[in-house]
């Protein structure tokens, strides 16, 4: 019996220690960048490269919490991609309405079945990306959603 409360604690004192270990992150925080205008030759277009600013570099590498609408856009067919917004689809940042700021780049390493405009709360490592175009400015990458 001992042995089983032992175990018991220990799996508690785990649980608790990696629910701690995830930052809950406001779309507020996230905001915390500024963009430079780049012509780039290869794509023979303008983009936007981010400068983060230092609350949000500080995150870099963190498990953190969010909350956001779903927005399936990028059309992986393992359904482990998707896109968490802010905003709804009809103002997010693909319709002009808001900032490159405003969306999540979620890498899941199961498939999920959400639909668009879901609201969930997920959980992963954040990595900030200011070179390839071919993805968004934040990726959460492991991700998971919250219980």
């Amino acid at each position: 019996m001992k042995n089983n409360l032992f175990t018991l604690l220990i799996a508690l004192f785990i649980c608790t220690f990696a629910f701690a270990q995830n930052q809950q992150v406001s779309w507020s925080q996230l905001a915390d960048v500024s963009f430079d205008m780049k012509f780039m030759d290869e794509i023979g277009d303008t983009v936007l490269i981010p400068d983060f600013g230092d609350s949000v570099k500080a995150l870099e590498g963190k498990r953190i919490q969010i909350k956001g609408y779903i927005l399936d856009l990028i059309g992986d067919k393992e359904k482990k991609k998707y896109i968490l917004s802010r905003e709804p689809f009809a103002t997010c940042f693909f319709c002009g309405l808001a900032g490159p700021e405003t969306i999540i780049e979620l890498h899941f390493n199961r498939s999920q079945n959400f639909r668009t405009d879901q609201v969930v709360t997920v959980v992963g490592t954040l990595s900030l990306n200011t070179n390839d175009i071919n993805h968004c400015n934040y990726i959460l990458r492991n991700t998971e959603v919250a219980r």
